[in-house]
């Protein structure tokens, strides 16, 4: 009854029957990411245990006299990896596990799209970097907790982005007697009740005085029962006073039993004998689906061989067109029953109906020419974007250059005397900041997490309405353009400029485009157009999805090139910037693969490829079901 209480939505399937979802409520999710953030924490401590185990500490990496390259890139590697737990662990469970992590999965929580289709690796993505917002403030979840809590849907802002529910899958229990109730000689599934005894009305009478009779005084219960049991005389008889009690709950457990097993109220016709006798020919199949989807929940559909598949087909087509008319029957009315044969046919939508596993191959081709098409597509945004940071460079640069004092009202006190320190470093030539040559794997490995999160954040504080992203940008654009100003006043320009110059295409077209990522999210909320804003959040969320992809391509790069080779104080500013004409070449050349390629036919001929040794089998909708052939008890 608990589940028939919580929060539901309803979905039309690709056959035209409507589903109900039960919503995970706020504690199973809760619940759920304390398991999850358990998981992360066990894995790195793990990976700290592992580094130290390894003499790879990081305290170790950063003295100088006993710092060793094996040191530095072992430390990089445990940077790298605290990174890609962080924030891929629910992205990659999510993805490769259809919508589950850990946590999710013990507590039967699933990740559904809207439509109640696989969540995918892109909606995966975009559901959790959104995380940046819903764990403000300061990591309490708090804003996270307050959208599933106040949404109808369940939805915290992550999965109004990304166009995705939360829901729950747990197998329910067939609304028959339960084993312990039947004898060994009664079939497992018993005839149902030829007909109720009580209308709707004396039913409701009868339960309602059960529920409140343990409530009430002695003097208070003997009356009432006396008025039911009057109100029923025409179905128990006359009987006893002191024989009534238990007489009105034999009656009562009598008619629910039936009520469960379908039978229709007394006295009802049309629809309510239509639903009597729909639950009385057809629950013994439900019941027999229940077990077998139970078991391809838990094993998986590549577990079974052709012939289960179709009929695991057949057994679904037939269970959704007894839900539709199992409806039109309920007349909207609530029911056990109707409860339950939901579970199953939703259950088996989840399964038919999820996303083939992402291969290699497929990565790859989305890296190359789906994420740079998309880059293409999204030209204003991202220009948006770069006018809004290099705008505020350019008047800080100018400030700065004019009157250098104005540097200390915005620039870090950090930065000011590293610029002093600059002006000793330029005569000496010893390279723009300290560079132990052993310690760079470490330093790229930093520089890579760091941006990729400043990225992160400029994606997700879209949802600000864009907003938060165009801070971020002013604000990056004002320390560049006011730091570079600095140098440029002390005379020491060619200093950071040598710095800079490797890396600074990539890591700054990275910034521009993941904003441009975060803009395109805000202007679903704005400027939606003819799509309504809930349509177009999802649409555009997956847009920037790709512009995200790209910066974080980029920024590896970046920072690999940031860390190993911009430090190096021996290469001349020639040299440099040659390496930043290389990558602003090889960046164009990215950006425009598949520029003549059609992406929707990209799209079309990858998601047409069956997979080796696979069938194909249509469903009620018309889509296909790509499944395992079996032969002699393995693949082919």
């Amino acid at each position: 009854m608990a589940d028939r209480l919580a929060g539901t939505v309803d979905i039309e399937t690709p056959e035209l029957v409507v589903v109900t979802y039960t919503l995970a409520g706020v504690g199973s999710r809760i619940t759920a990411g304390l398991i999850d953030l358990a998981v992360c924490i066990v894995a790195l401590i793990g990976i700290i245990i592992l580094a130290f185990t390894l003499g790879a500490g990081l305290q170790s990496a950063r003295a100088a006299d006993a710092a060793t390259a094996s040191d530095a890139w072992a430390a990089a590697i445990v940077v790298l990896l605290q990174f890609v737990i962080l924030w891929g662990y629910y992205v990659l469970s999510e993805g490769f596990f259809d919508g589950r992590t850990i946590g999710k999965r013990m507590l039967h929580l699933r990740v559904v799209r809207d439509g109640g289709y696989s969540v995918g690796f892109a909606a995966s993505a975009v559901r959790n970097l959104m995380r940046i917002i819903d764990l403000q403030p300061a990591f309490t979840y708090l804003v996270g907790i307050v959208g599933v809590a106040v949404s109808k849907s369940g939805k915290r802002l992550g999965d109004v982005v990304a166009g995705t529910i939360v829901v729950r899958e747990a197998i329910v229990r067939q609304p028959v007697a339960p084993a312990e109730q039947r004898n060994d000689a009664e079939p497992a599934v018993q005839p149902a009740a030829t007909v109720a005894l009580l209308t709707d009305a004396e039913y409701q009478l009868l339960d309602r005085w059960a529920a409140r009779r343990a409530s009430l005084d002695p003097e208070r219960r003997a009356t009432l029962m006396k008025q039911v049991g009057a109100r029923l005389e025409h179905v128990i008889g006359d009987v006893p006073a002191s024989e009534l009690s238990g007489a009105l709950a034999r009656l009562l457990a009598r008619e629910r039993e039936a009520r469960q097993r379908g039978a229709a109220p007394k006295g009802a016709t049309g629809a309510s004998r239509e639903r009597y006798s729909i639950v009385t020919t057809r629950s013994a199949r439900w019941i027999a689906f229940a077990s077998r989807l139970a078991d391809a929940q838990r094993r998986g559909l590549r577990s079974l061989d052709e012939t289960q598949i179709r009929e695991f087909v057949e057994d679904y087509r037939a269970l959704s067109v007894d839900l539709a008319r199992l409806r039109t029957a309920s007349r909207g009315a609530s029911s056990d029953e109707l409860f339950y044969l939901g579970r199953l046919v939703s259950g088996a939508h989840n399964l038919l109906y999820q996303g083939r596993r992402t291969s290699f191959l497929e990565m790859l081709r989305f890296i190359a020419f789906e994420v740079p098409a998309e880059v293409r597509r999204s030209a204003v945004p991202i220009a948006v974007a770069a006018l809004f940071m290099f705008g505020p460079a350019v008047i800080a640069w100018t400030a700065v250059v004019r009157n250098p004092a104005v540097a200390s009202s915005f620039i870090p006190t950090s930065m000011l005397d590293r610029a002093d320190e600059g002006v000793t470093r330029a005569k000496h030539n010893t390279g723009y900041v300290p560079d132990p040559e052993v310690f760079r794997p470490l330093m790229a490995s930093r520089i890579i997490a760091n941006n990729v999160q400043v990225t992160f954040a400029a994606f997700a504080l879209g949802v600000t309405a864009g907003i938060g992203t165009l801070m971020i940008l002013i604000f990056n654009g004002i320390s560049f353009g006011g730091i570079l100003g600095l140098y440029k006043s002390k005379g020491i320009l060619r200093l950071i400029l040598a710095f800079v110059a490797p890396h600074g295409v990539l890591e700054l077209s990275a910034i521009c485009i993941a904003a441009g990522g975060g803009l395109l999210i805000g202007a679903a909320i704005v400027v939606p157009g003819d799509r309504t804003r809930k349509r177009a959040m999802v649409d555009n969320g997956r847009r920037a999805m790709r512009l995200l992809a790209a910066s974080t391509v980029l920024l590896i790069f970046a920072g690999s090139l940031e860390g190993m080779v911009s430090p190096i104080p021996t290469w001349a500013l020639w040299q440099k910037l040659a390496v930043s004409a290389a990558t602003a070449v090889l960046l164009v050349a990215y950006l425009s693969v598949g520029a003549r390629r059609r992406p929707e036919a990209t799209t079309r001929e990858r998601g047409s490829r069956p997979a080796p040794h696979a069938t194909l089998l249509e469903l009620p909708s018309g889509l296909d079901l790509e499944v395992p052939v079996h032969h002699g008890g393995s693949h082919a």
